[in-house]
């Protein structure tokens, strides 16, 4: 069994003794530690409410009674909005002007898994400080639980997908009345978690009429691989060309992760969800873009279209987010399909990127294709180098550093050396004794070839060869 602590939150397997894995000790530990933080550096005492979300996951149910429990224990009173997305839940928390929230997902991870993923008052997930002092908390036991007269309360409100599609719907930037023009037939993939609870309401609200629907039944028994990528979405690429659908779209189970399938079945790319959204949001309203250092260079050359500036970020969303408030960004995101609009919130939303592409689409006049071949061709190579507990990762990383000092060389979150057309990426991980190595080249070979290139070099840099 398998516990992983992180800024965060917690993430783990479900089960297995009191020191390993997702278990409910652990669970109630860390909820109260994060209490505790919010405790500590809420605004007022009138703002102690915390709003509770899940996605469909088998054991999503167990761990919101924990979750809840353990606030109301704490002198919370919870806004618990029952399954719904991870945007849903951080628009929630605005809304609700609460003290933060929590959302019980483990994301792309299959159905064994679940997490707390801490929210702050802003609906935003906590950075690197905040998430260690609740460690510490959490570790330390530093907290107190409330006495009888001062317990909370759990409200129940199921009204936030239709409030999340309303605020959709209000973007000055998303153009129901052409999508609805456009009589789109739109294929979707849900995993079988609250995706299908949302997404054809989205849909049908922005106008589309024929939703051809797969594993939209949120049982949290996932049907294959939850991550949206190609080898996991064989069903949906077919069904393209069956049932002649013009777009297809698949999200993960707390959809904060948006993929795009063509008409004729073939994948858009993750990498591109985010290019194509800044691409229609830059010809609307020009300004920064930014993405992080493992991203596509793709979003870098169409933000240079619109002679704007794209900044790079280290990985991890609380970094993006850091970055497009510091730069002012219009757009930014993931290369994983993860889009951050900040006139909706800060945050990764597939919702608020469907909406966005659907309008780039009509409003261009052209298959999801035609719109792909519009964007830089662009080929990744990811690999990963295990090393042995004890190794400095950060010595090694120094080392390749100095190898390529002649380069453009950034080191905000490993080291990434860019060539003139071609990147490649290296970062420790923060839980494992991993060297991640991502490369980007104008072919597929190219960019397996510079990603194998930089992998032999940690592994004799490491002295595994």
């Amino acid at each position: 069994m398998t516990l992983i602590k992180s800024i965060s939150g917690i993430r783990g397997t479900i089960g297995g003794k009191p020191d390993e894995g997702l278990n409910p000790l652990a669970i109630v530990k860390y909820t109260a530690g994060y209490a505790a933080f919010i405790h500590r550096h809420a605004a007022t005492e009138s703002r102690r409410i915390v709003v509770v979300g899940r996605d469909a996951r088998l054991s999503g149910e167990m761990v919101k009674s924990l979750v809840t429990g353990t606030l109301t224990g704490m002198g919370f009173d919870v806004v618990d909005i029952g399954m719904a997305t991870t945007p849903t839940t951080e628009l929630a928390v605005v809304m609700e002007h609460a003290s933060g929230g929590i959302v019980i997902t483990a994301s792309h991870n299959p159905k064994q898994w679940n997490a707390l993923k801490l929210l702050n008052a802003q609906g935003e997930f906590l950075n690197e400080r905040e998430g260690s002092e609740v460690l510490a908390l959490a570790e330390e036991e530093d907290f107190t639980f409330a006495g009888i007269d001062t317990l909370g309360k759990v409200i129940a409100d199921s009204r936030y997908k239709e409030r999340h599609i309303e605020s959709i719907l209000k973007l000055e930037q998303v153009d129901a009345a052409a999508i609805r023009k456009a009589n789109l037939r739109v294929a979707i993939d849900c995993v079988n978690s609250v995706g299908g609870m949302v997404i054809p309401d989205l849909l049908y609200a922005l106008g589309i009429r024929e939703i051809f629907k797969l594993h939209c039944n949120p049982h949290g028994n996932f049907s294959h691989n939850p991550e949206p990528l190609p080898e996991n979405l064989t069903e949906i690429a077919s069904l393209m060309t069956q049932a002649r659908a013009d777009v297809g779209f698949v999200v993960d189970p707390d959809v904060d992760r948006l993929a795009i399938v063509c008409e004729n079945g073939q994948f858009f790319g993750e990498e591109y969800t985010l290019v194509a959204v800044s691409d229609y949001i830059l010809s609307r309203t020009p300004g920064a873009t930014v993405s992080n250092l493992s991203s596509s260079r793709a979003l870098r050359d169409v933000t240079q279209r619109y002679g704007c500036t794209c900044y790079a970020a280290a990985v991890g969303e609380v970094n993006v987010v850091a970055k497009m408030k510091e730069t002012g960004a219009v757009i930014g995101g993931e290369g994983n399909g993860g889009v951050i609009f900040p006139a909706s919130h800060y945050g990764r939303d597939a919702l608020v990127g469907i909406a966005l592409f659907l309008t780039h689409l009509v409003k261009s006049n052209l298959r999801v294709s035609e719109l792909r071949a519009l964007y830089p061709s662009c080929f990744m190579s990811k690999r990963k180098v295990e090393l042995a507990p004890a190794m400095d990762v950060d010595a090694l990383l120094e080392q390749v550093r100095n190898r390529f000092a002649g380069y453009d060389v950034t080191d905000i979150d490993g080291v990434r050396i860019d060539f003139p057309d071609r990147w490649v990426h290296l970062r420790k991980s923060n839980t494992e004794p991993i060297v991640r190595i991502y490369a980007e080249a104008p072919t597929q070979a190219e960019a397996d070839a510079l990603g194998g290139e930089l992998f032999q070099l940690v592994e004799t840099f490491a002295g595994l060869r």
